[in-house]
């Protein structure tokens, strides 16, 4: 059974090569960023209702 699950993973890990390093990076960052774009839109509303 575990051989089954290890075998399984290595062949998914083996077709997840289709995108870069460098792409991840960057899709990683940009996801940060939206984030933090998110989260300081909603820096002040507590003060608001006050």
């Amino acid at each position: 059974m575990l051989h089954t699950a290890v075998q399984v993973a290595q062949e998914a890990t083996e077709h997840a090569e289709s995108i870069s390093p460098i792409a991840m990076g960057l899709l990683a960052f940009g996801g940060l960023v939206a984030a933090l774009v998110v989260t300081y839109a909603f820096r002040n509303v507590s003060n608001r209702h006050h």
